[in-house]
C-alpha cells in the first residue's frame, strides 16, 4: 500500500488480516480539538493505522476526527486500520456488550483488531483466581463477534507467556497480536520468541520509555550518527526486529517525524549499543503478578 509516496510497512497476522507496522498511540490524547490536529497530521504523512481503548475516553472524538477527515485524503473506513481494549473493568461477563459500546462510541461497524487490555479485571486483587476464568469469558465474547465479522483479529495486552499459554490451551480462535511494554531497557527477548514460535505479532507501547529513553546518551548518539532523533532511533530498533509501533504523539511535526523510520537502517552493533545492561525497567505497569 502506498500513499502519498509513502510505502507503508505491514505485516500478515495469524488470520490473514493485514495490519500496518506503525500506527498513531493515542493514550492520553484528549479533546477532539486535539484529535483532530493529530488524525489530520497522521493522515497526511502516511498513517493508516489508530490504536485507542475504552479507557482512554477518547473513543468518540477519535471517531469524529475520522469521519470528518477521512474524505480529505480520499480514504474510506476500508483503508484504516482500527484498535481499541476492553476496559479491565468490563472483563468477564461484559466483555460482549462493552465492545460494542466501543464502536458505537467510534461510529464504526467493526474493529480491525480488539484486544483485552489487562489480564486481571478491574477490583480485585491481582492474585485472585476468578481473573483466569473472566479472561477465558471475555475471549469467548470476542470470538463470537470475530465470527460475526464484528472484530477482524482478537488479541490481547499486558498477557505474560502463562496467560498466553493458558489462553492457547483453551480458545477457538488463537490471538493473533500481542501488545506490551517492549524498548531497550525492556526487550522481553523470552517473550518475543515465544510469540514467534507461536505466530503472534508483538506489537510495542511506550517505545520511548514515557519519554525518559530519549535522553539516554546511547540513543543520542546512535542518532546524532544518522542525523536523525532519538524517537526515530528507537523506533527503528523495535521495527528492524519484526515488532510493530504506536507511539503516541500530539505535535504534528512530532508525528510526522515519527513515521519518517523506513529509510533508516541500524546496524547489528549499533542496535545492541543501545541495549542496557541486563536490568530491566518497567515505566509502566508489570502484569507478572496476575494469576
Amino acid at each position: 500500500m502506498e500513499q502519498h509516496g509513502v510505502l507503508q510497512q505491514t505485516v500478515t497476522l495469524n488470520n490473514g488480516v493485514t495490519m500496518p507496522l506503525l500506527g498513531l498511540g493515542t493514550f492520553r490524547l484528549k479533546g477532539l480539538e486535539n484529535l483532530t490536529r493529530a488524525v489530520d497530521a497522521a493522515l497526511e504523512c502516511g498513517y493508516r493505522s489508530f490504536d485507542t481503548a475504552s479507557v482512554y475516553r477518547n473513543e468518540g472524538d477519535l471517531g469524529q476526527a475520522l469521519h470528518q477527515l477521512l474524505p480529505k485524503y480520499g480514504l474510506r473506513r476500508s483503508d484504516i486500520f482500527i484498535t481499541s481494549k476492553l476496559s479491565p473493568a468490563d472483563l468477564g461477563e461484559g466483555a460482549g456488550k462493552a465492545c460494542l459500546r466501543s464502536l458505537t462510541e467510534l461510529g464504526c461497524d467493526y474493529f480491525d483488531l480488539y484486544l483485552i487490555h489487562w489480564p486481571g479485571k478491574q477490583g480485585w486483587r491481582s492474585d485472585d483466581s476468578r481473573n483466569r476464568a473472566a479472561r477465558e469469558e471475555s475471549w469467548k465474547a470476542m470470538e463470537d463477534l470475530y465470527q460475526s465479522g464484528t472484530i477482524k483479529a482478537l488479541g490481547v495486552s499486558n498477557y505474560t507467556e502463562t496467560h498466553l499459554s493458558q489462553l492457547l490451551g483453551s480458545c477457538r480462535v488463537p490471538p493473533a497480536v500481542l501488545q506490551v511494554e517492549f524498548h531497550p531497557l525492556l526487550p522481553q527477548a523470552a517473550l518475543l520468541s515465544w510469540c514467534k514460535r507461536n505466530g503472534i505479532h508483538l506489537q510495542a507501547y511506550s517505545s520511548l520509555g514515557c519519554g525518559d529513553l530519549l535522553e539516554k546518551e546511547e540513543v543520542k548518539k546512535v542518532a546524532n550518527v544518522y542525523g536523525c532523533t532519538p524517537s526515530q532511533i528507537l523506533l527503528k530498533w523495535a521495527l528492524r526486529q519484526g515488532v510493530g509501533v504506536i507511539p503516541k504523539a500530539s505535535a504534528p511535526e512530532r508525528i510526522t517525524e515519527n513515521f519518517r523510520v523506513w529509510d533508516l537502517e541500524l546496524t547489528n552493533s549499533e542496535a545492541e549499543d543501545l541495549n542496557g545492561d541486563g536490568t530491566e525497567k518497567r515505566y509502566c505497569w508489570d502484569p507478572t503478578g496476575v494469576a
